[in-house]
């Protein structure tokens, strides 16, 4: 049996859909329960639910023996894992978003970015050739340029309806993310017949 983190909230839901399409799964955990931890009753899968930023630390520690997450995550924690496949779920967008008229070429100071991804930004920022001040954030991202916290902001953008309800305008794209397979290398390398069935029936859509 394989233990399987995965991270709370829509993701989880979409990871679970493809898991039980691919017969790796019976059912979804009950909606309705506050168990972190799942065991399916097909007795493939032992399910474990975390924040997505803690995924690739449980299976780094070999607590899981795999995970899913987006690659927004993987990029900014630059762990050491394999992530074989792109499962096509939970596509979204790294992007720069500011107010209206907002013009990153136009800022020569140092720039004030709002992020939960600091890595990422100061990353992007300094191929750019500009320097930045970095306020990390862990949530409610969009008021930091509406309140004059931050010049812009970068962060995780779906469908831009909750820039649009906030009056920002998605100016830059940094990075496209989606779902990926993430496995510990050692776990991997010892060939454990699971993980190599895992991947192959995931690969297949």
């Amino acid at each position: 049996m394989l233990t399987l983190a995965l991270p709370k909230g829509r993701l989880a839901d979409d990871s679970i859909q493809l898991l039980i399409r691919k017969n790796w799964l019976e059912d979804k955990p009950n909606d309705k329960s506050k168990e972190l931890k799942f065991l399916d009753p097909l007795g493939k899968l032992n399910i474990l639910l975390v924040r997505a930023q803690d995924v690739p630390t449980y299976v780094t520690g070999q607590a899981a023996d795999a995970g899913i997450v987006g690659f927004d995550v993987i990029k900014e924690g630059n762990y050491d894992l394999v992530y074989p496949l792109d499962l096509g779920i939970g596509k979204c967008r790294l992007s720069i978003a500011g107010n209206p008229g907002f013009d990153l070429k136009k800022h020569l100071r140092k720039l004030r970015v709002a992020t939960k991804y600091p890595g990422i930004t100061r990353e992007y920022f300094f191929s750019k050739g500009m320097s930045c001040e970095i306020i990390k954030l862990y949530g409610s991202i969009e008021l930091a340029p509406l309140c004059g916290l931050a010049d812009c902001i970068v962060d995780i953008v779906e469908s831009g309806e909750t820039l649009k309800a906030n009056g920002l305008v998605e100016y830059e794209t940094i990075l496209q993310s989606s779902a990926r397979l993430v496995i510990n290398r050692s776990s991997l390398y010892t060939g454990r017949s699971e993980l190599i069935q895992l991947i192959k029936d995931l690969e297949i859509n």
